[in-house]
């Protein structure tokens, strides 16, 4: 039957096809040829199938004729809508670098903050895929307006407020500037594809008026910014952006009104439990694989790390204990011997903020010799970053279970658990504590009685072992400094227990404090 509105359904369905051409078959195919997915494929990579409901797809530049008939329709440079990962809503809004380079024009600004106010006020993630949006638009607006525009960052308070309510993932799939490199760092889970993204402040054109040529991956690509924690991954291919996108939204809750939900499979052990006796070396000074250790604890096949390249002296990531979702904080002795620098520092600081916003209990694996010290370290302000890790883990409220595996010195490893709250706490055997290491403390403190002697080098061995004694970790359980040495093949038994006692107490809604990117 023909509609008597057939002709304006007639037009409706001219101007969504014309929409679907995105930016033109030559632009489509050199964006393909750059290796990269137009957007339309990327949100239907990312969503589950037929699940994307596009809003404000006819948004965008006409071209009219002088009888003010449609000729040529140049659609948004963005795209956004509603779909469902993994059978769980979200909000999707990706760049379209095929019209105007993803500049900011045809209502850009505008469907920026519609996905934002959709996300917050539905409460479920956002997703975004970013791939060149600046916050002004491009150049060429200024003559097209007639004048220049004024920053303001309009987006920001609603970015800002949806990183205290609800999980947001960006992904950078292409060169990004300006307000674009911000919305990808502006997010609880941000990534990069290798040799394929960049993000920068300004480009090589702009950078290049500075006096300095340099090429857009030697400026901005990930090898960059995942290492000084601008952006936490890096990929290998859009398709393994995808599923760790994915990965990441399934550990946490749909908002801050929600709990993380447990999974119903997958909570077998790894591996032997007693092959963790052996984990720590007797050589204080050698180093072992502490993911190893992690992945033997939790669920197995569940430890998603996050941020591998940066703040490398602690290894950070999200696993199941028995289907619960935890946050995991792991020292690395590979890495200044677990001793915070100040990208450490801050990458704590972040994530356990992040712990805290969406109700993940805390397992913490403990191997800190202290702050990394000697003129760097002070030269890079490693105390301020460090008074700030300790500040934020005084604010949390979630439940924490903290393992000692070797070192806990100085201040720095008071990070170990929340000083005033009831935590869980087990040392294994291995452990050793206190202000500061023997090996630096005699100095000190038996200084004079060292130089004084016949034999400085023999007293002072003399002294060591006599101090060394006093250090095992059995002397310091008689005086109840630890609750109790284990067993490590009892790892998991234990932080199993913990998670199952600890899921009833988690408390869902909005956080004292918001979260700070």
């Amino acid at each position: 039957m023909t509609s008597s509105w057939q002709a304006e359904l007639d037009e409706l369905a001219r101007r969504q096809q014309l929409a679907a051409r995105m930016g033109g078959e030559d632009k489509l195919k050199r964006h393909r040829d750059n290796g990269k997915l137009p957007v339309r494929e990327r949100i239907a990579a990312l969503v589950d199938e037929g699940s994307f409901i596009e809003v404000g797809g006819l948004a965008g530049s006409g071209q009219y004729d002088e009888r003010g008939q449609l000729k040529d329709f140049t659609p948004s440079n963005v795209l956004m809508g509603r779909a469902q990962v993994e059978q769980r809503p979200v909000v999707v809004v990706g760049d379209d670098f095929t019209v105007r380079g993803g500049a900011n024009d045809g209502a850009v600004g505008d469907k920026l903050i519609v996905a934002e106010q959709m996300a917050h006020d539905l409460r479920v993630p956002l997703v975004r895929l970013v791939d060149g949006t600046g916050g002004g638009g491009s150049v060429k607006n200024i003559e097209l307006k007639g004048h220049t525009l004024l920053p303001k960052l309009k987006a920001w308070p609603y970015i800002a407020r949806n990183l205290a309510t609800v999980p947001v993932v960006s992904l950078g799939l292409g060169s990004v500037a300006g307000m674009g490199a911000a919305r990808v760092s502006a997010a609880h889970y941000s990534l990069m594809v290798k040799d394929i993204s960049q993000v920068f402040v300004a480009g090589p054109p702009v950078v290049e008026r500075t006096g300095q040529k340099i090429g857009k991956n030697e400026l901005g690509g990930s090898h960059i910014h995942t290492r000084n924690g601008v952006v936490d991954d890096e990929v290998a291919s859009e398709a393994e952006g995808f599923a760790r996108a994915r990965r990441f939204l399934s550990y946490l809750p749909s908002s801050v009104h929600g709990l993380p939900p447990r999974s119903g499979v997958g909570r077998e052990q790894a591996s032997d439990p007693s092959l963790l006796r052996n984990a720590i070396p007797k050589n204080p000074r050698a180093v072992y694989k502490v993911r190893s250790i992690v992945e033997s604890v939790v669920d197995a096949g569940s430890f998603m790390e996050l941020g591998r390249h940066w703040g490398r002296a602690i290894a950070t990531g999200l696993a199941r204990l028995d289907g619960w979702p935890v946050a995991v904080i792991a020292s690395d002795p590979y890495h200044y011997g677990g001793a915070f620098d100040r990208l450490s520092a801050e990458k704590y600081t972040r994530f356990i903020d992040f712990a805290e916003l969406f109700h993940l209990p805390v397992i913490n694996f403990v191997d800190i010799p202290g702050f990394r010290i000697g003129l760097e370290a002070e030269q890079e302000g490693v105390m301020r970053a460090g008074v700030r890790a300790l500040t934020a883990l005084s604010q949390t409220t979630v439940p924490w279970c903290s393992f000692i595996l070797r070192k806990a010195f100085g201040v720095a490893a008071a990070s170990h658990q929340h000083p005033e709250r009831f935590a869980f706490r087990y040392a294994w055997p291995s452990a050793q504590w206190g202000s500061l290491p023997i090996e630096g403390g005699l100095e000190v403190a038996y200084k004079a009685e060292i130089e004084a002697a016949a034999d400085p080098e023999a007293k002072r061995t003399e002294i060591e072992e006599r101090v060394r004694g006093l250090t095992s970790p059995f002397r310091s359980a008689e005086a109840f400094v630890v609750e109790d040495i284990v067993d490590p093949a009892d790892t998991r038994k234990l932080a199993v227990e913990f998670a199952n006692l600890a899921a009833p107490l988690r408390v869902a809604g909005v956080t004292r404090f918001p979260y700070r990117p």
